[in-house]
């Protein structure tokens, strides 16, 4: 059984005050999900003003134990316990918080309302538990603090952190995990390391409310990070998404030996709208992730469960699109797909020029040469969400540029004509595809869609952008899909593969 708890509201779609609580929800396919009663409420004076972000460790007994940052009832942030009540139950329903809390109280040096977000816990080989922490130190120090303890109750803090800077401002959601040797799809689980294993770890960036991760080095004896290849500013970071996702988690997945990271997609529609909905932010579809063959960069993919709702299939091989072409993909509904694409470009001339200080930045690159705009090599992709007419569409597409002897390639989410209302943030998302085109002269893109949910994984992964999108004809008319290409230069279709998408049943009221 998965379990899945989540920061949850019971009283409104907003954060509420002080009504947070941990929603619960299990699964035993990662798709499927019963919701369950909440799992921890704000009922104590250590988290009276709200049960917020924490993680689960299996204890070597195969309990779970919950560590989870409380608001007390004097507006501090402090790190709690909470252990299941009986743990023989397998839905795992009701948990007990003891009165020893709080395990971990706030630091002297740090504000009230910087302190939170345990992750899950690991043991080094000297058998201490250590779990890491989001602070601000000193006021202006963004830290990952590492506490150890030897029965969970009691923690002392390590001297040295296991990240911080002053430039980034408070970084959340600290996610540290060691990955397999490049190239190996395994996953691995929190294991003691003298230095030698490649580890990631994953910060939030609470002022670009972006995920950012480096593979380093993580030493259990001092209990330190050393990124490779990278300075201590953790934006400068490779991006987990260069969309609509922020504070993600992982964890490892014993049962098929893999590590899947779960992302947050929160709202980019008006607040009086998700009011009115009663609901706000989805998580996305669970993806595997691994370290990539060059020991640089993860690739994720959604993982294989996500095929069981794949129905009705259509596919194309070897179609051209000419330059201005746009082939509509025929029998499949637009609202709910998964489409698979590899692009052949056949050949590499003509590819625009681009500029150093246009590689700083490919968000506004995407903006500046957005999907209509024609280029040499691209833009070409897929045309999603769109209405008949056209008027409404989210655009997904590569655009090649040449940098001195090499090629970069460029991918986009382009969301300024994704719907025709004025009130919602309609962005061009944007990042390089870190891969090497001008051996390969093709590229692959799968791209879900989820009525509000676009997710597409550029390069087998190595480039992901999840978006929001509400477009206003999905009321009224059903949404096409197509392949485009507004390049000089044609590309050819090597394969096309897309389907229809059951709908997973997720927290269906009364189904037992």
């Amino acid at each position: 059984m998965y379990h899945f708890f989540y920061q949850y509201n019971p009283h409104g779609a907003t954060w509420g005050n002080g009504n947070l609580s941990w929603g619960h929800s299990v699964s035993v396919d990662l798709i499927n999900w019963t919701a369950l009663d909440t799992a921890l409420n704000p009922d104590s004076p250590f988290d009276a003003n709200g049960c917020w972000s924490g993680s689960a460790t299996i204890l070597p007994d195969g309990h779970p134990a919950m560590l989870y940052t409380g608001i007390d009832s004097a507006g501090n942030q402090v790190q709690n316990v909470a252990f299941p009540k009986n743990a023989s139950d397998p839905l795992l329903r009701e948990w007990v918080k003891p009165d020893y809390n709080p395990v971990i109280p706030l630091p002297k040096d740090v504000v009230h309302d910087n302190f939170r977000d345990p992750s899950t816990a690991w043991r080094g080989r000297d058998g201490l538990w250590r779990v890491a922490i989001a602070a601000k130190v000193n006021v202006s120090v963004g830290s990952t603090l590492v506490y150890r303890s030897k029965d969970f109750r009691r923690w002392e803090r390590n001297a040295a952190p296991l990240y911080e800077s002053s430039a980034t401002g408070m970084v959340e959601c600290p996610d540290l995990f060691p990955v397999a040797e490049p190239g190996a799809q395994d996953g691995l689980n929190c294991v003691p390391s003298n230095g030698a294993a490649r580890h990631v770890l994953k910060l939030s960036v609470m002022a670009t409310t972006q995920d950012y991760y480096v593979v380093g080095r993580y030493n259990d004896t001092a209990d330190t990070f050393e990124a490779a290849d990278a300075d201590n500013d953790s934006r400068t970071w490779r991006r987990l998404d260069y969309g609509h996702v922020y504070a993600s988690k992982s964890f490892f997945d014993a049962r098929k030996n893999r590590r899947v990271l779960w992302g947050w997609a929160n709202e980019s529609d008006t607040e009086a709208d998700y009011v009115a909905r009663g609901w706000s932010g989805v998580q996305t579809v669970p993806r595997k992730i691994w370290l990539d063959s060059s020991g640089k960069q993860l690739l994720q993919w959604p993982i294989k469960e996500i095929e069981m709702l794949r129905k009705k299939k259509v596919g194309l091989l070897g179609t051209e699109i000419n330059s201005g072409g746009l082939n509509e993909i025929i029998g499949v509904a637009g609202s709910q797909a998964d489409v698979e694409v590899v692009f052949k470009i056949p050949t590499l001339e003509g590819a625009e020029n681009i500029e150093p200080n246009e590689l700083l930045d490919p968000q506004k690159l995407c903006g500046m040469k957005g999907a209509s705009m024609s280029g040499g090599i691209g833009p070409f992709g897929l045309l999603v969400l769109a209405s008949g007419d056209l008027q409404e569409h989210t655009s997904v597409f590569f655009r090649v540029f040449k940098h001195g002897d090499k090629y970069k390639v460029l991918m986009c989410t382009d969301l300024t004509r994704s719907t025709t209302r004025a009130d919602v943030y309609k962005p061009s998302y944007g990042g390089f595809v870190d891969m090497d085109i001008k051996n390969t002269n093709s590229i692959s893109l799968r791209t879900l869609i989820d009525h509000s949910v676009v997710e597409s994984f550029g390069g087998g992964g190595r480039a992901c952008i999840t978006a929001r999108v509400y477009p206003e004809h999905m009321a009224m008319s059903k949404s096409h899909m197509y392949m485009f290409n507004n390049g000089t230069a044609a590309v050819k279709v090597s394969k096309l593969e897309a389907w229809d998408m059951a709908t997973a049943n997720v927290n269906v009221a009364g189904d037992g």
